[in-house]
């Protein structure tokens, strides 16, 4: 049996996902992988569909979520595989995370609209009833909206039009206006990190760092070490965000600071068209079983 696994992928639970959960797991049995985690923002929504889905195609589902916090000033994923979908904590956790990203959101759109930009809450799409839009996905859906009304070739706008720019303009725009300094950069307030490591163990799920050589969360040694002190289990070391360095760089600090390394693709679909389905080739079903037996 192949061992390939992807613990981090997103379905259309997630507010920035395109596919089903079935869809996903069609595309894992089609690749053959063994195992995959759904790992969407702040929910469990794919859950328990996702697990009954796979059991029936013959692909192995770990339960995941992966949830937006707070440490040090900056903002950093932790996913949960193995989590309990139906636990309480997670209920909280993600009723609390999901508030403080609509406000987020709200706030952003507003400041977007201050700064000129042709953009209302209704633009967003039903699909944000529930699920709040991550700023990149703001700023797909606002780019999108400035392509229908014909106005890319505006001096503010020809940069994320410029064919060299496209695959990864919501990306560009993100930095140019969500960022720290920037016309439409609101402060986060979601949960913190050390809460959620706190409660990880009444989740049930083993909370594992996500991309940790971000450029939003540029995590150093002295991170890992504070945080593992604290609960921390893994660290996705192959990841769609890492080049070579950063992943080996992280897989020397998994093996010195003995966490569990894993790798996850941050599958999407549309927002992220440089990452396809399969894209990390790296990841074994001895990641699951280490992580499986670091449980409490």
């Amino acid at each position: 049996m192949n061992d390939l696994v992807d613990l981090h992928v997103h379905s259309n639970r997630s507010c920035d996902g395109d596919f089903t959960p079935a869809e996903l797991i069609q595309f894992a049995k089609e690749q053959s992988f063994r195992a995959i985690a759904i790992s969407d923002h702040d929910t469990v929504a794919a859950y328990p569909e996702a697990v009954e889905i796979g059991r029936g195609d013959g692909v192995e589902i770990i339960p995941s979520v992966e949830l937006t916090t707070l440490f040090d000033g900056r903002e950093f994923h932790v996913l949960l595989p193995f989590v309990n979908w139906e636990s309480e904590v997670v209920a909280d956790l993600t009723s609390r995370v999901t508030r403080s990203r609509f406000r987020e959101a709200e706030e952003r759109v507003h400041k977007l609209q201050a700064a000129g930009f042709d953009i209302s809450w209704g633009d967003l799409g039903d699909k944000m009833e529930n699920n709040p839009p991550l700023g990149v996905k703001i700023a797909q859906i606002l780019l999108a909206k400035v392509e229908h009304d014909g106005k890319q070739t505006d001096p503010a706008m020809e940069k994320y039009f410029d064919e060299k720019n496209r695959m990864f303009a919501p990306y560009i725009f993100y930095k140019d206006y969500f960022t720290e300094g920037k016309p439409a950069y609101v402060s986060k307030r979601h949960v913190s990190l050390l809460e959620v490591l706190a409660l990880a163990p009444k989740s049930e799920g083993i909370p594992v760092l996500s991309h940790p050589g971000a450029y939003f969360q540029q995590t150093t040694k002295e991170d890992l070490v504070f945080l593992k002190e604290r609960g921390l289990v893994g660290i996705e070391v192959y990841t769609s965000y890492h080049d070579h360095d950063q992943s080996e760089f992280y897989k020397s600090l998994a093996g010195e600071l003995d966490l569990v390394p894993t790798a996850g693709s941050d599958f999407h679909g549309q927002i992220k068209p440089h990452v396809p389905f399969g894209f990390i080739k790296d990841g074994g079903y001895w990641m699951v079983e280490a992580l499986r037996e670091r449980r409490i």
